[in-house]
């Protein structure tokens, strides 16, 4: 005679099952219709009573039938911030894969923020998109659940920190970028070499750092902290820490600026110290924005596939969308390449 399962054992049991609607709405002491408005994102449903039903669905691994997913034709494109040409190029790509499905895209933004807010979350159960793009962002568990149980699929592009190994994502090579800008400044013949870094807390931003901190050790060169100074991707902080560095008595005669925008700062900071490039100092970038053609002279800059990674976190999280969402997480890095151009040069001559 078999002995009946301990409570705590059959908890689990059906906890491990896929529940309905139905079951979850018991459970909760409420209606089938409650659970199904919590589903969909709607308003008119009590915050206990939300909180409730999430966690039970969360709980239940609850997954939405894919007959009962009816999609609306947009997808979700959040940025951490929204206000540079590298957003631009993001939106060109995700543009492109969007247009030739018939889909539309919303944009927003999380203000600065790893993680979007939970209204965001919300908001996108609400819409029920074919899928969801994070650009140097990503989701706490709760947002994670929330879009999985209402099957909207979900990739991270270039993500902040490590997204986990269950999320989609996106990259590019910024460690061998980094190690290539380097590189190329010591076969120009530099052995004092400053680098601007992005945020810290950013994993892009470390590895383009750890590049350059190889680099330097490969060739027998010495990594000086007090050549490697902390920005924040944009503009402002260029200038700033460039004057930091070039303000030195023993300042660099070349610098791995991090990214093409705070390359741009560091050229202003040269121009008012009386400094000329590449004469006096060697710049290098990172992206390849448009604009690093245009300025005088030509930025030298690791060439990121900004397009091509958006428009492959466009086809993935459609494809992911496609399938019954069992499919294994996929890790994609694309390929970085240095672009030569007027901004190195050797060293002065003393």
């Amino acid at each position: 005679m078999t002995s009946p399962q301990p409570a705590e054992t059959r908890t689990q049991t059906r906890s491990a099952q896929t529940a309905t609607l139905a079951e979850i709405a018991r459970e909760a002491g409420v209606s089938a219709p409650t659970v199904s408005k919590v589903l969909n994102g709607r308003a008119d449903v009590a915050p206990t009573t939300r909180a409730r039903v999430e966690e039970l669905l969360r709980a239940h691994g609850y997954r939405r039938r894919r007959a009962e997913a009816t999609r609306s034709p947009l997808i979700d494109l959040v940025f951490h911030e929204l206000e540079s040409a590298w957003a631009m190029e993001v939106i060109r790509g995700v543009e492109n894969v969007a247009r030739d499905a018939g889909l539309s895209v919303v944009l927003s933004e999380s203000a600065g923020r790893l993680t979007p807010g939970r209204t965001w979350a919300d908001q996108v159960a609400a819409r029920r998109p074919h899928g969801v793009i994070l650009v140097l962002s990503g989701l706490d568990e709760s947002q994670r659940a929330l879009l999985t149980s209402r099957s909207v699929p979900f990739v991270v592009m270039d993500p902040a920190g490590d997204p986990g190994a269950d999320v989609p994502s996106i990259g590019a090579t910024n460690w061998q970028g980094g190690l290539a800008a380097t590189r190329h400044l010591i076969d120009l013949g530099h052995t004092r070499i400053g680098a601007i870094s992005g945020p810290t807390r950013m994993m892009c931003s470390r590895a383009r750092i750890d590049g350059y901190r190889a680099a330097l050790e490969t060739a027998g060169l010495p990594v000086d902290p007090e050549l490697i100074v902390t920005g924040d991707f944009h503009h402002e902080a260029g200038y700033r820490r460039g004057l930091e560095l070039l303000r030195r008595p023993d300042r660099p005669t070349a610098v791995f600026a991090g990214n093409d925008l705070q390359a741009l700062g560091l050229y202003e900071a040269a121009r008012e110290l009386g400094l000329r490039i590449p004469q006096d100092l060697s710049v290098v970038g990172f992206d390849d924005l448009p604009v690093a053609r245009w300025v005088g002279p030509p930025l030298t800059t690791v060439r990121q596939p900004l397009t091509e990674m958006a428009e492959a976190a466009a086809r993935l999280v459609l494809e992911l969308g496609r399938d019954d969402g069992s499919a294994a997480a996929t890790r994609v890095e694309l390929a970085t390449s240095l672009e030569v151009r007027s901004s190195t040069g050797a060293p002065p001559t003393s």
